[in-house]
C-alpha cells in the first residue's frame, strides 16, 4: 500500500452494484483505500448500511440500473446520504443518469469503463476533497453558460436570410469555452439520420465527421454508431459522454479525435415532440476532459430542448409554405388538365397587357377549341372526353415556349398567352399547334382537331377587347370548316 493510500485507510466506504463481478473488481482495485468497504447489491442494502453507520464515501455504479425503474430509489438514496461524498460511476452510453441524479443532489462522477488506476485516483480525490470532489461552476463558468443559452436562443430567432438553423446552432455551441467542434445530426422522416452541419475551430477546424464516421447520411447504419456519442444520442435518446476517448473501445476513432486535439466527446439528444425517436442530436467535441458541473448539464439540456423547438418551428414553417404552395396551385390550376384555370389566366393576361404597354412589346393571344367535342362525349363517354382534354393540353404545352402560358378558359376551349409575339409569329405558333394536335393519338377516340383564332394586342386595347376579338376569330375558323387558323380583325 502506498503512503497516499495509507492516509485513506481510516475511511469507510459503500460500493453499490447489482453485478457480483463489478463488486469484486472494485474491492480488488479500491478496497485497500478503506479501513472497511461494504459491498451492496441493491439500493435497499446500501440504504441499510448507511442507516447502520456513517460511511466516508458512497460509490454508486450505475451499470445495469434503469432510469425508468430505479431513478426514484437511487435519488432517494442520494438524498438520504445528506452532505457525505458520493461518486457515481456512469456508463458512457447512459449519461442521462448524471442530470437526473443531480436533481436529488450534486455528486462527483466518473465515466465507465474506467481503468483500475484511474478509478483509484478518482476515489482518492473524492476522499481528499471536502464534499467529495463535486464539479463546481465558478462565476466565469456560470457567465459562459448564460452566454451559451443566450446564443442558442438567438440562433432560433435569427432572420429568414440568416444561415440555416443547423449551422446557427453549431456556431452558438462552438463559442462555448472548450468546444473544438460542434455538429448537428438530424433524423429525416424516412428514418435516415444524417449530418446536417458541423463547424470546428483551432486544431479541429479541418475535422470532417463524414470522413471520421465513414459516411454523412444513413448514420444509424454507420460502423461507429455504438461508439461516437453524437450517433449514440440520436439512436438511443440518451446523452452519451466519453471523458476518455478509449472508453468506446474504438482505438482508431480515439486516435483520429486526439489528432485534432479532442479529449472529450459529448452527444445530446434533441428530443421529439412526444414519445418516439429523437429528432436528432447535438455533438460537442471538447479540448479537455473536465467534469461537467450540474449547471452545465442543466444548460446543455435546455439547449437541446431549444434546438428541438427550433426544428419544430422550422418544420411548421415548411409545412405552412407547402400548404400555401398547394393552395396556390389548387386555386390557379385546372384540376383536369394541369394548366392555368380561367381566373388565373385572366390575371396573367391583365399583367401581360400592362407589361406590353409599358415596354411597347408585342403580345399575342391564341384561342382554340376542340372540334366536335360534344360528339366525342356522346359517342365515347365523358371519361374518353377527359382523356382527350388532357392529351390536347399536354400536346400544346409541349409545343409552347417557357414564356407562354396555356389556359383552360372553359369546357373544351383554351387560350395561349404569348408575350413578345407578333400576329405573324402568332399565326406560325397556331399552325404548329393545329398540326401537333391533329397528329396526336387520343386513346379511345383516335384523333381530334382544333380551330384556332389569333390576335395581337392593339395599342390602346384592354384585355377584355383582346379576348373578344380572338374568340371571334376562332368562331370564324369553325365556320370555315374547322381544323384551321384565323387571324382576328382589328
Amino acid at each position: 500500500m502506498s503512503q497516499q493510500d495509507q492516509q485513506h485507510a481510516g475511511s469507510t466506504g459503500i460500493y453499490l452494484s447489482p453485478m457480483a463481478q463489478r463488486r469484486a473488481d472494485f474491492d480488488q482495485a479500491c478496497g485497500p483505500l478503506f479501513a472497511q468497504l461494504h459491498l451492496a447489491d441493491s439500493v435497499d442494502a446500501a440504504a441499510g448500511l448507511l442507516a447502520a453507520a456513517p460511511a466516508g464515501l458512497l460509490v454508486v455504479d450505475l451499470e445495469r440500473f434503469e432510469p425508468s425503474i430505479d431513478l426514484d430509489a437511487l435519488a432517494g438514496l442520494l438524498a438520504r446520504r445528506g452532505e457525505g461524498p458520493v461518486l457515481l460511476l456512469c456508463p458512457y452510453a447512459y449519461a442521462r443518469w448524471l442530470p437526473l441524479l443531480n436533481r436529488a443532489r450534486p455528486a462527483a462522477y466518473a465515466i465507465t469503463p474506467i481503468e483500475p488506476a484511474r478509478l483509484r485516483t478518482t476515489v482518492r480525490q473524492c476522499l481528499d476533497t471536502p464534499g467529495g470532489a463535486v464539479p463546481a461552476a465558478d462565476a466565469a463558468t456560470l457567465r459562459a453558460l448564460l452566454a451559451l443559452r443566450a446564443r442558442v436562443q438567438a440562433a432560433l430567432e435569427a432572420p429568414d436570410d440568416a444561415p440555416g438553423l443547423d449551422e446557427r446552432l453549431c456556431q452558438a455551441l462552438l463559442a462555448w469555452p472548450g468546444v473544438l467542434h460542434a455538429a448537428m445530426f438530424r433524423m429525416r422522416p424516412d428514418g435516415n439520420l444524417q449530418l446536417e452541419a458541423e463547424l470546428g475551430r483551432d486544431s479541429a477546424a479541418g475535422l470532417r465527421l463524414g470522413v471520421l464516421l465513414q459516411r454523412s447520411e444513413r448514420l444509424l447504419q454507420a460502423p461507429l454508431r455504438h461508439a461516437f456519442p453524437g450517433l449514440l444520442a440520436a439512436a438511443t435518446g440518451e446523452p452519451a459522454l466519453l471523458d476518455t476517448l478509449d472508453q468506446a473501445g474504438e482505438p482508431a476513432l480515439a486516435r483520429d479525435l486526439r489528432a485534432h486535439g479532442v479529449a472529450q466527446a459529448l452527444g445530446l439528444p434533441v428530443p421529439a415532440d412526444g414519445p418516439g425517436a429523437p429528432r436528432g442530436a447535438l455533438s460537442l467535441l471538447l479540448d479537455s476532459p473536465a467534469a461537467l458541473a450540474p449547471e452545465a448539464w442543466s444548460t446543455l439540456g435546455d439547449c437541446a430542448a431549444m434546438a428541438a423547438l427550433g426544428l419544430r418551428l422550422a418544420d411548421m414553417n415548411l409545412e405552412a409554405e407547402q400548404l400555401l404552395a398547394r393552395l396556390t396551385y389548387v386555386s390557379t390550376t385546372d384540376a383536369l388538365t394541369g394548366v392555368a384555370n380561367r381566373r388565373h389566366g385572366e390575371e396573367l393576361l391583365e399583367r401581360e397587357v400592362k407589361r406590353a404597354r409599358r415596354y411597347r412589346a408585342p403580345l399575342a393571344l391564341l384561342s382554340f377549341d376542340i372540334d366536335r367535342f360534344k360528339a366525342i362525349n356522346d359517342t365515347y363517354g365523358h371519361p374518353v372526353g377527359d382523356v382527350a382534354l388532357r392529351t390536347v393540353a399536354d400536346c400544346v404545352r409541349a409545343l409552347l415556349r417557357s414564356s407562354d402560358v396555356l389556359v383552360r378558359s372553359g369546357g373544351e376551349e383554351f387560350h395561349v398567352i404569348a408575350p413578345h409575339t407578333s400576329a405573324i409569329d402568332g399565326l406560325k405558333m397556331a399552325e404548329k399547334i393545329r398540326h401537333g394536335v391533329e397528329q396526336a393519338a387520343i386513346p379511345g377516340c383516335d384523333h381530334v382537331t382544333v380551330s384556332i383564332g389569333v390576335a395581337q394586342l392593339a395599342e390602346q386595347e384592354n384585355a377584355d377587347s383582346l379576348v373578344r376579338r380572338v374568340e371571334a376569330a376562332m368562331a370564324r375558323a369553325k365556320r370555315a370548316g374547322r381544323n384551321c387558323v384565323e387571324l382576328a380583325m382589328q
